[in-house]
């Protein structure tokens, strides 16, 4: 039991402070990449892969600066097949992401927040231990579907 906890807890701490675990699945690695970055960027990481009935939110930060709840969608991008990442976002996966926001904005009592939706996109070819290239897309769309935000 003692050895399943220290697991953990070198899994929660790792995730805190940044490291990437190089066993995780390829997704999850992008995921600590990406809070990473953010955070290098001021933001502070408060959730990540947050999921209810709606859909799932990878990343959730407050930006200090702005006084934004941010929600970031992390697109990893493995193959050698050409396209971009952020592409994959689609008006549908907007749409999911939108809901899922607004279901943790309730659930937190924060539904006057202001908020925005970014994607980070990397490329992480199989086999190298790091990532050719990352970008952090800030405001990359607006909330869509029937759902809305105000």
């Amino acid at each position: 039991m003692s050895r399943l906890i220290n697991r953990l807890t070198e899994r929660y701490l790792s995730w805190r402070y940044g490291a990437i675990d190089p066993t995780a699945p390829i997704g999850l690695q992008g995921e600590q990449l990406a809070a990473r970055l953010l955070r290098r960027k001021g933001l502070i990481v408060v959730a990540h892969s947050e999921s209810d009935r709606a859909g799932e939110i990878d990343l959730i930060a407050l930006d200090k600066k702005t006084r934004e709840v941010v929600f970031v969608e992390v697109k990893t991008l493995q193959t050698t097949r050409p396209g971009h990442p952020a592409d994959r976002v689609d008006e549908e996966k907007q749409a999911r992401i939108t809901r899922a926001a607004l279901r943790y904005l309730k659930r937190k009592k924060m539904l006057g927040a202001r908020c925005r939706f970014d994607v980070v996109a990397i490329w992480w070819p199989a086999n190298q231990p790091s990532p050719t290239r990352v970008e952090h897309y800030e405001h990359a769309f607006e909330a869509a579907g029937d759902f809305q935000m105000f």
